[in-house]
């Protein structure tokens, strides 16, 4: 089946994002169950200021859990926000809303120990 997203080029692709730095927050999985738990955890690369990420282009070979995001994978991917305008693509119940900044809500992942189960969150926008 033809999607509209199909027949975008990597340019367009990538202009779709509102790089609100979402999908750069650390999510846990429950092994047993499979449950995706959201943390504030934010990845080290991601630039709060600015709204980018400081390695973009060398994500994936820098930061090897980084995912790149694809018109074939984001729509599998269980942990990806609600709010995520790349979502919007393939959930039919997409809103497409204003939702509240990470700033001020985060921690960055070198500013904590492994005590992750204690960044989980539970935000509406995740």
């Amino acid at each position: 089946m033809s999607h509209p997203w199909d027949k975008l080029n990597e340019e367009e692709w990538e202009k779709i994002c509102k790089r609100c730095g979402k999908c750069c927050l650390y999510s846990l999985q429950d092994e047993d169950s499979g449950e995706i738990y959201h943390t504030n955890i934010l990845c080290r690369y991601f630039d709060l200021e600015h709204s980018l990420c400081t390695i973009y282009d060398e994500r994936c070979t820098i930061k090897h859990d980084c995912l790149k995001l694809t018109k074939d994978n984001v729509d599998k991917l269980p942990f990806m926000p609600k709010s995520c305008a790349y979502r919007r693509l393939f959930d039919k119940m997409y809103e497409d809303k204003p939702t509240p900044s990470i700033k001020g809500r985060v921690v960055n992942e070198t500013q904590i120990g492994d005590d992750w189960e204690n960044y989980i969150v539970d935000w509406d926008d995740l």
